[in-house]
């Protein structure tokens, strides 16, 4: 691999210090290097079609943390090119890539020595609502309260069927990638990414009973914003991988289902997932 685009996070290197070294590094190894400072603004799927005519040689390179790569994710959604994220934030359980091992991770692009992995993605669609389009997430979509504190009320159905009602301060439907992310916090089971299924988890139950529900991956989650406590009426927003968000009233429902569109994440490390999760959980 050659080609290579470069998406940094000014907030995680403001002086732009990893920047240089990683373009510095490839154009002095024989690759070529387009960097985008504002991931936001910059990043555009007409951009990276420039780029898809090469055979797939190239990838993204996000620089910053997991925040920082599912806003690429996004960014970057009708393209066909893969990402590999060096971490520069915390856990970091998407950007695989330490600031310490970043030379020899571009050693290993340059010799073409990855594997691509197709990571499953949702599809969030709003009901009763003029949104012709759904939204995508590679991690989750979250539910939950905006405004006041308040306890929620949530009716849940899988495949048109009448699953339960909860109350709580809102509910995760999660990919095996996003596993690791808030349901994993929320005390959801953590998953191999490359498994393909939905997690249902609810974030602090007002129960001493529920506990997340694992679904397979062709069923179809609805979820449906019912009156609250006394007939009152709730808003709620559907979060999509922390990034855009959905107002949802009393009426209103989403369904989410497994996208058509999967992402495609440049894995160089050979240890079983286990042994990084071992590794990241001790730190």
């Amino acid at each position: 691999m050659k080609h290579f685009y470069l998406i940094t996070n000014e907030t995680k290197d403001p002086q732009g210090v990893y920047t240089e070294r990683i373009c510095t590094y490839l154009r002095r190894h024989g690759g070529e290097v387009v960097c985008v400072e504002n991931t936001a603004r910059a990043v555009s799927a007409t951009v990276m079609r420039g780029y898809a005519h090469r055979d797939g040689d190239v990838c993204v390179l996000v620089l910053g943390g997991d925040g920082t790569l599912l806003r690429a994710v996004r960014n970057m959604m009708d393209s066909d090119i893969p990402l590999l994220g060096i971490n520069l934030g915390t856990l970091g359980y998407l950007a695989e890539v330490e600031s310490g091992n970043i030379e020899p991770a571009l050693d290993k692009l340059l010799r073409d020595e990855y594997v691509r992995e197709e990571r499953m993605m949702l599809e969030g669609r709003v009901e009763n609502q003029n949104v012709p389009e759904g939204n995508y997430a590679l991690n989750d979509i979250v539910i939950s309260r905006c405004g006041s504190l308040q306890i929620l009320t949530f009716h849940i159905y899988v495949n048109g069927q009448f699953l339960n009602s909860y109350s709580a301060d809102g509910m995760i439907v999660a990919t095996p990638t996003g596993s690791t992310g808030y349901n994993m916090s929320a005390g959801g089971p953590i998953v191999e990414p490359g498994a393909r299924l939905l997690l249902l988890t609810p974030i602090c139950p007002h129960t001493l009973n529920t506990r997340s529900i694992v679904l397979a991956p062709e069923d179809e989650v609805r979820v449906e914003i019912p009156q609250g406590r006394d007939g009152q009426a709730q808003t709620v927003e559907a979060n999509f991988d922390g990034s855009h968000k959905i107002v949802l009233q009393t009426g209103d429902s989403i369904v989410v289902r497994k996208a058509a569109k999967t992402t495609g994440i440049i894995k160089l490390n050979t240890e079983s997932f286990l042994t990084v999760l071992h590794k990241k959980i001790s730190e």
